[in-house]
């Protein structure tokens, strides 16, 4: 099933792949050249409707422009964009050509990132041809494909985008199944390595997906830049760049130093950058020696660089510098590990809290006696819900980071628990990490109110819902937000399809809004929605959405907690400000697991649900 396309293009981000090591074969794998370039999404509509915007246009994977940046990419596509009925937006990757065509490393791109005059872009674009290579396609004429499988927007993709005659505009080789003919020609051809999808992923824009993973043949990351070593002899400038990463959040941890990759007009324009940027206090968490006297900057600066390997003190060993990327938030960069490595440096891009508490559910599941934590230096192993708590208050009485090492084996790192998250009330960071582990398949309605809306009006809406499902013989399980709104969960069987249920969320939504207008709204857009509303949001079915579990904590003034309810407490006088990380679990024990309902109902059969509408419909 597919939706109409509503996003603003600038506004969509890519979707990522993890590190990991995946396999070289697999029914429902695909296999694709990890391409060294600058990821990019394109924007292409029809020419007929260059009158009524800017033409083609390109923006990285953080959102920022790059249509002048790629003149002939955008040259070609817009000869392209002639033969189109409907706008395209495409997801590839932007990469420099070898004088043989083929495509080549991110060094040779890094010169024209930071160009800004017109002549000069023209005339590095022919000392050093580009290409992009398209490798999946977002939206097809009005239609939001991203809900598809990835064979499916491939199929279009090929259908759709024609390859220029000279080979400015590609798509990207793939091998299906099997890559270890891919993996021999990444070897020998010396590629980055491969991209490993999952032939029946959705696209999920902005998301890191284990749907997509990366196989990495040659090492090379992304390092913020710290400070700079003072050169010796007839060095100018500086001697090597001080290089870090965020393990921890506004930690920057030292990882080595690059004086190598540099030329004369590279030293030149990085010395002007580290200049402007100088400070007299070290954004390194601890301190380290260095060959030559050190001088400090802003950490805003990333730097790409190829490596051979992590030492056993974790440095880099003989790092080279490929260049600085404007497409990567220095604030974001952490040491890359694959998913299949336990070390205290684990890739941590999900928050804590959301590890905390799969861990604790999986923790849970353990028959194991209980024991106090083992304290290692900074780290806690732990066996049951009650040490995971202990062991947070220790690290937050000590004021210290640590790691604290689940009975499963998984490793969660936690910093700053002293950190106060809800002034009000005095609760930290550690009270929301301990308030945690106190702790199917389904669709969701999002039931949320405009700022002039009050609560009661969200019950009612409630309460429509819950009586057109009671006419359906279809269960559903109502919660709080955690805060302005209400949420309710549908059960659906093992293996509904995801068009199936969006399906059902729409229709029902639809209904609801049809039959109350008044109060209930399906209307995308805030400004267009009437004053004193409740938006139903079926959309957050869609697959790359979020929304708050249950017992969950909220970012609300009040530390409001996504609170389980029986469907009578709607029918009388309700407060979601009362359930917060200070109340929530006293109210758990005495109304024991409402949200259990969402695993042993009866799921709903949507069969005989669409059959209902349509004899309804007739």
């Amino acid at each position: 099933m597919t939706m109409k396309w509503r996003e603003d293009p600038a506004g969509v981000r890519p979707m990522l792949a993890t590190l990991a090591d995946p396999p070289l074969s697999g029914a429902r794998l695909v296999y694709e050249p990890k391409y060294d370039g600058i990821r990019a999404l394109i924007d292409v509509p029809p020419s007929r409707d260059r009158d009524r915007g800017p033409g083609v246009r390109v923006w990285s994977r953080l959102g920022n422009e790059k249509t002048f940046q790629f003149p002939s990419v955008v040259r070609a596509l817009e000869r392209f964009a002639a033969k189109l009925r409907g706008p395209l937006l495409l997801d590839g990757e932007i990469v420099a050509l070898d004088d043989r065509g083929r495509p080549s490393g991110f060094q040779r791109l890094q010169g024209r990132i930071h160009l800004t005059g017109a002549q000069d872009v023209a005339r590095l674009d022919l000392r050093q041809p580009v290409a992009f290579i398209a490798f999946d396609l977002l939206r097809d004429g009005d239609e939001d494909i991203r809900g598809l499988s990835l064979t499916d927007r491939r199929a279009r993709l090929v259908t759709r985008l024609t390859p220029s005659a000279d080979d400015t505009i590609r798509i990207s080789e793939q091998a299906i199944a099997d890559g270890h003919g891919l993996e021999a020609r990444a070897r020998d051809e010396g590629w980055e390595g491969l991209i490993v999808k999952d032939a029946q992923s959705p696209y999920q824009s902005g998301r890191r997906s284990p749907a997509w993973r990366k196989k990495k043949m040659v090492r090379q990351e992304e390092f913020v830049v710290g400070g700079w070593t003072e050169p010796r002899q007839s060095r100018h400038h500086f001697g090597a760049l001080l290089l870090g990463v965020f393990d921890s959040p506004g930690q920057l941890t030292y990882v080595g130093h690059t004086g190598t990759g540099f030329d004369q007009a590279e030293l030149e324009r990085i010395w002007k950058l580290l200049q402007s940027r100088e400070t007299d206090r070290s954004p390194f968490a601890s301190r380290f020696k260095t060959n030559e006297p050190a001088h400090w900057v802003r950490p805003d600066l990333v730097a790409q660089v190829r490596f051979t390997e992590w030492t056993d003190d974790q440095k880099l060993r003989h790092p080279v510098y490929l260049g600085l990327r404007d497409d990567k938030r220095a604030a974001e960069v952490r040491r890359e590990r694959s998913a299949r490595r336990n070390t205290n440096h684990e890739d941590t891009e999900g928050t804590e809290d959301m590890v905390a508490e799969k861990n604790s559910a999986s923790s849970a599941k353990k028959k194991s006696t209980p024991r106090p934590p083992r304290l290692r230096g900074d780290d806690f192993s732990v066996s049951s819900a009650s040490s995971v708590i202990s062991a947070l208050r220790a690290l937050e009485d000590a004021r210290r980071d640590g790691t604290i090492e689940l009975p499963d084996g998984l490793r969660l790192g936690v910093t700053n628990l002293h950190k106060v998250f809800w002034p009000r009330h005095g609760l930290t960071k550690g009270d929301l990490l301990r308030y945690y582990p106190l702790d199917a398949d389904y669709v969701a309605l999002d039931l949320d109110p405009g700022d002039e809306t009050p609560f009661d009006r969200v019950q009612d809406v409630a309460r429509w819902v819950r009586d057109e499902l009671a006419s359906l013989g279809v269960p559903g399980v109502p919660k709080t937000s955690g805060s302005s709104g209400l949420h309710v969960y549908i059960p659906l069987p093992p293996g509904t399809s995801y068009e199936s249920g969006v399906l059902f969320c729409q229709i029902l939504a639809t209904l609801i809004a049809a039959r109350h207008p008044k109060v209930a709204t399906v209307e995308r857009k805030v400004k267009a929605r009437g004053r004193g509303t409740v938006y139903i949001d079926y959309l957050q079915n869609i697959l790359g959405k979020t929304l708050a579990t249950a017992h969950s904590a909220r970012a609300s003034e009040f530390a409001g907690v996504s609170t389980p309810l029986a469907w009578t407490e709607l029918d009388g006088k309700l407060d979601p400000r009362e359930f917060t990380i200070l109340t929530a679990p006293a109210r758990f024990e005495k109304t024991g697991d409402l949200w259990a309902r969402l695993r042993t109902a009866k799921p709903a059969d949507l069969a005989a649900v669409f059959r209902k509408y349509e004899s309804k419909r007739r």
